[in-house]
């Protein structure tokens, strides 16, 4: 077993507990209208959920990990000043995994536990936003602004206009986001069909739990190493896993190019840091379970719940 270097990890647990809680406080002013004690406490509750969903996920890795005596770290918190105000967490296995029933259970066994957390607080979430109007002036136009094509469009009319003096281009400033299904389910049980002109005014812990689901969604396509790619290296095996990890990056330029220059970075992050290969189990001919398959197939179904083809758009 490798020592356990305690103080980093702590310190960068309790630095993530402090760049959530300024991300939401300086970025999204709190996620509320009101007093700076109201701000205060909605970036605290941000900061809660969102350190709640990453610890649940890496420590479901972790103790699934030691329970099929696979070598294991604490979870590492990545602390990010900006945006959400965390990049995530991660552990290293550092050990070789036995079977693929003990690679679908350390796979599956992060997003399962982090989603016990994240969907009764996008729950919550919901209920303690509000439904108001949205404003007049908004027109998201298509393709979405936040489109490869309808970036590429924007910098042409920039370069027009700082080479011919045409017409200054207007960019959106208003920020929306995105729905999945799973989301878009608890909003209209919660608050009913929503009238047109109308949406959802996000809450703290909504706006916690949402990038919760994100990173979850993000962690579940069947990539190389992802939590994805574990679980269907594990039921196809490698040939297979590769091929179809292949195509899901291929997928996120189409994603890129009319829906979000987001998944841009996805795919670099998928082909180029975390790749499409995954090392291959010691005893990889022992055949999955039936509860293991059950697992999987629940996995697949929480992919499609969660998956959000559109995160982050303007308007």
């Amino acid at each position: 077993m490798t020592a356990v270097n305690k103080p980093l990890h702590i310190g960068l647990f309790l630095a993530t507990c402090l760049t959530t809680f300024g991300a939401c406080l300086f970025f999204y002013g709190g996620g509320v209208i009101g007093s700076l004690e109201d701000k205060l406490w909605g970036s605290g509750y941000f900061a809660l959920t969102v350190v709640g969903i990453l610890l649940a996920h890496e420590l479901g890795h972790y103790f699934m990990a030691k329970h099929h005596g696979v070598d294991s770290s604490w979870p590492y918190f990545i602390p990010f000043p900006f945006g959400f105000g965390t990049l995530g967490a991660v552990i290293r296995l550092r050990g070789r995994i036995p079977n693929r029933n003990a690679l679908v259970d350390i796979g599956a066994a992060g997003p399962l536990a982090g989603l016990l957390i994240c969907i009764p607080m996008l729950a919550v979430g919901v209920a303690l936003s509000h439904v108001d109007t949205l404003p007049s002036d908004l027109d998201p136009g298509v393709p979405p602004p936040y489109s490869l094509i309808n970036l590429a469009a924007k910098l042409g009319e920039y370069v027009s206009f700082l080479v011919r003096g045409t017409t200054e281009p207007t960019f959106p400033e208003r920020q929306f986001f995105g729905d999945s299904l799973l989301s878009w389910i608890l909003v209209r049980l919660i608050h009913g069909e929503l009238k047109p002109g109308t949406d959802l005014y996000a809450h703290p812990i909504f706006l916690a739990a949402w990038f919760g689901q994100l990173m979850t969604m993000l962690n579940l396509l069947p990539v190389g190493q992802l939590d994805g790619g574990h679980v269907t290296h594990a039921f196809y095996g490698t040939d297979k896993a590769e091929a179809l990890g292949v195509r899901i990056a291929k997928g996120a330029l189409v994603l890129s190019l009319f829906f979000s220059v987001s998944w841009l970075i996805w795919f670099f992050l998928a082909t180029r840091i975390v790749g499409t290969a995954h090392p291959p189990v010691e005893k990889p001919d022992e055949p999955l379970t039936r509860g293991r398959r059950i697992v999987v197939y629940v996995t697949w179904v929480m992919t499609a719940l969660t998956f959000m083809p559109m995160p982050i758009s303007v308007g």
